[in-house]
């Protein structure tokens, strides 16, 4: 149930974040950490997997949600809780 969880919210955030590395209101330094932490689903459930076990969610939600979108908070809030 655990992996389930872990890979629904890996692929969401993967999908969720797609139009955001086009977007070019961004500069190129938050793309290149969109794509490191969620640009693929790989890099999107090793992400997940160290929120979820390592703790430090803090450092992959808090960039994602001050300078891409505050609806990632709801999404990230959700799946931590």
């Amino acid at each position: 149930l655990l992996f389930i969880t872990m890979l629904t919210y890996a692929l969401v955030m993967c999908q969720l974040v797609q139009p955001y590395l086009t977007h070019e209101e961004f500069d190129d330094k938050t793309v290149a950490w969109l794509y490191k932490y969620y640009g693929t689903a790989g890099h999107s459930f090793w992400t997940v997997f160290e929120i979820t076990f390592s703790g430090s969610w803090p450092t992959y939600v808090r960039l994602l949600v001050e300078d891409v979108g505050v609806i990632f908070a709801f999404i990230s809030a959700a799946y931590i809780s």
